[in-house]
């Protein structure tokens, strides 16, 4: 069976800091592609970051700058540092992992069950 657990959302104020986990199990952690996406109330999910498993990233162009995606194989952890937090970056953050592709924006296989970043103005 299959698991993503997220963990590290919460509340805080604008310009502070927060960093996400997400830990696999049941999956070849190593072999996949990892992303975080968002959504706020209202809007589409949309992906934040993502690591391959070479290391290469890519991020959306809001957060770019900002937040850091890397990721554990030994810990089957992908980790999502954000910095210099804004009053829209509020949303539930999921983390997603996917082997059939290198555009995880594309094709999700299996999601972790969120976590709530609120940042206050």
């Amino acid at each position: 069976q299959v698991q993503l657990v997220e963990s590290g959302g919460g509340l805080v104020q604008a310009g502070g800091s927060l960093t996400l986990s997400c830990t696999a199990s049941g999956i070849i952690f190593s072999a996949y592609v990892l992303g975080w996406f968002r959504q706020a109330p209202g809007k589409q999910r949309e992906l934040v970051a993502a690591i391959r498993p070479g290391g290469s990233t890519n991020y959306a162009d809001s957060v770019k700058g900002r937040f850091t995606i890397s990721r554990d194989n030994a810990k089957a952890t992908v980790f999502l540092r954000m910095n210099s937090l804004k009053p829209e970056d509020t949303a539930a953050y999921y983390c997603a992992a996917t082997i059939w592709t290198p555009d995880i924006a594309t094709k999700q296989d299996y999601w972790g069950q969120g976590t709530q970043v609120t940042v206050s103005s």
